[in-house]
């Protein structure tokens, strides 16, 4: 029998894999450039997937309060502003998976409407005072996730950064207790900053 090596995957798959079969624990995920004003589209391609990964990650590391569901089958949901294509990788991962039992919905929410009531609100791009715009008109929105410099002061209760070239987080204690939301230790184990109180 003739044993046939599989084809090499890309380093961006495998990343992109890797982030999401290993705990997040393991999920300090490396990019292949830092943040830059205009990174070339593989680079942009492999960010998005990593960040998708960890915001699906986010689900099952949060305890939301029982209100925040209309009954026991009522579906995770997650709100994405400013990013289809995240959008779209949201929904290609989520497809098909439960977190504790419950199915995940993924929505688009444009940036002019009021988004509903929602398990998981991520707000794309790098400009703080927008994103800082869309979580005031987003009350509903429980975990609140953003990518820009000042998101954790603008609201958010976790804010993506670049780290020596790794897709690494920030978590606001302070606004996940406002929303009422409760984080694991696990997940706070590996946030690279942890804040509570002050800025």
């Amino acid at each position: 029998m003739t044993k046939t090596n599989p084809p090499p995957d890309r380093p961006q798959r495998r990343l992109a894999c890797r982030a999401l079969a290993l705990p997040l624990l393991l999920a300090a995920a490396t990019v292949t450039a830092p943040r830059a004003l205009a990174q070339p589209a593989g680079t942009q391609a492999l960010e998005r997937r990593v960040k998708a990964a960890f915001l699906y990650k986010f689900l099952g590391y949060a305890d939301f309060p029982s209100s925040a569901f209309a009954d026991a089958g009522a579906p995770l949901t997650i709100g994405v502003v400013g990013s289809d294509d995240m959008a779209h990788e949201l929904a290609r991962i989520a497809a098909g998976r439960v977190i504790a039992g419950r199915p995940i919905a993924v929505r688009q929410v444009r940036e002019n409407e009021t988004p509903p009531a929602m398990h998981l609100l991520f707000v794309s791009g790098s400009d703080s005072e927008r994103a800082g715009r869309v979580l005031r008109g987003a009350p509903g929105a429980l975990l609140t996730v953003t990518e820009c410099d000042l998101g954790l002061r603008y609201g958010s209760v976790i804010n993506f950064r670049i780290v020596d070239e790794r897709v690494r987080f920030d978590v606001s204690l302070d606004a996940a207790e406002k929303k009422n939301v409760k984080l694991s230790s696990r997940l706070l184990t590996v946030a690279n900053r942890v804040q509570k109180g002050g800025s």
